[in-house]
């Protein structure tokens, strides 16, 4: 994949390309030009911003168990590896759509429309997933965004004086990620004080930290002083935040589902974090990243 694929967009603020294999937001720049995401270092991950669909996390023995039969479904699904075809193209504006096929069904056996709309007005980006169920029996899913954040942030501060300050404070305990990708039965220590979570690697030596529930709808992620960005995450009940220690990025991820917890067996419906779309319903998840001088 090159550039020359991507589908770029752009307002005033702000300017944003995409990959259609996956729907993926691969960059992110103010309106001079800087880096608002991560740089990819094959190092640490080459990821940008994955789009989670039919699942978030890991399942286990990595098949969902629906009515009965079991099908395979990898880490975080399917649709972050599959082509999505651009359906609308304006200048500050563009929609991909994935709609289910005979191959999916093998994985998945649900009829389908997955739709991410990528918008920019100002120095707001808006992403926006639209998940509807087009068959006729009750469809279970669960959905997540992933986009990984340059860290730091292109404004003169080094690493550790970034943080993330949510919208009210974050109390609760945090959920633990085992080594093979599981929620354990026990929980971690949550290291918020307040509404401020300090920046550090070693924040992240045991995998990502998980909220569940998650309180706040909207955080604030920057430097100690300077450019912020504004995220909100107004319908994801649960949240992660992820790098891999020394890496140029953090992940903010607003999720509507969650891992298998530890030796989870049971049907996919009944899975912890899974959201049901009657037949011809459909659900809209929505996240908005601003740049606040």
């Amino acid at each position: 994949m090159t550039e020359t694929a991507l589908v770029q967009i752009a307002g005033d603020g702000l300017s944003a390309a995409i990959e259609p294999y996956g729907a993926e937001l691969t960059w992110l720049r103010d309106a001079d030009g800087r880096d608002l995401m991560t740089d990819a270092d094959p190092a640490f991950w080459t990821g940008h911003a994955p789009i989670l669909f039919p699942i978030v996390g890991r399942v286990s023995d990595d098949v969902i168990r629906v009515d009965g039969a079991e099908y395979p479904m990898p880490k975080h699904g399917f649709a972050r590896r599959t082509e999505f075809a651009l359906v609308r193209q304006e200048a500050s504006r563009a929609t991909f759509r994935l709609v289910d096929s005979s191959d999916m069904q093998d994985n998945y056996p649900f009829h389908f429309l997955l739709e991410i709309d990528f918008a920019i007005v100002g120095a707001t980006l808006t992403m926006t997933a639209r998940i509807g169920n087009t068959g006729d029996v009750a469809m279970p899913a669960s959905f997540g965004w992933h986009p990984a954040f340059a860290w730091p942030l292109p404004y003169g501060l080094d690493r550790a004086d970034h943080r993330i300050r949510f919208e009210q404070d974050e109390p609760g305990q945090l959920k633990q990620i085992t080594e093979a990708g599981f929620l354990a039965a026990e929980e971690r220590p949550s290291p918020v004080e307040g509404d401020t979570l300090v920046l550090c690697d070693t924040l992240f030596d045991h995998d990502a930290l998980v909220w569940n529930p998650i309180r706040s709808q909207r955080l604030s992620y920057g430097g100690s002083t300077g450019p912020q960005l504004d995220i909100e995450f107004p319908d994801t009940p649960m949240l992660g935040i992820w790098t891999k220690p020394g890496a140029h990025y953090v992940c903010v991820e607003p999720w509507h589902g969650i891992a298998d917890p530890e030796g989870y067996d049971g049907e996919f419906r009944a899975k912890p974090g899974i959201f049901e779309l009657a037949p011809r319903e459909e659900r809209q998840i929505v996240m908005r990243v601003t740049l606040v001088p």
